[in-house]
């Protein structure tokens, strides 16, 4: 077999295994009891299976390396802080958590800061009293 066929075998295979992991991704959202975790489901997993399966197609078509690997740099930034940005509206909106959630970090950072501008604006009256 020529280097040109083995490389077209093993971009298969992991363009294959970046479509499992979209397969899977999609399943989650599905299966997953909650918007907040099926944003990180889905988002994991479609980050993932897009960066194998345009890896996949580099090892095949070797000639697109540059543009393939602007594609894989643009899905690694843009994934993820679109998902960050969709969980911050939802949970701003007031999308409810699932029943089965046990912390809720956001809301405890919220309420500390509230605390904190609280006890500020507290301070600031007492000087100018003062």
């Amino acid at each position: 077999m020529s280097e040109n066929n083995w490389n077209e075998i093993i971009g298969g295979f992991i363009a294959i295994g970046g479509s499992l992991f979209l397969l899977l991704g999609s399943i989650g959202l599905v299966r997953m009891p909650d918007a907040y975790n099926r944003i990180q489901a889905g988002t994991k997993a479609s980050t993932l299976g897009t960066i194998l399966s345009l890896t996949g197609i580099i090892f095949i078509f070797p000639d697109w390396f540059g543009k393939l690997l602007l594609l894989i740099l643009f899905v690694l930034i843009t994934n993820p802080v679109s998902s960050h940005v969709l969980a911050r509206a939802a949970y701003y909106t007031k999308v409810p958590l699932t029943g089965i959630t046990k912390v809720d970090k956001l809301k405890e950072t919220l309420e500390v800061e509230e605390s904190r501008k609280a006890h500020l604006k507290k301070v600031r009256i007492q000087k100018e009293e003062e």
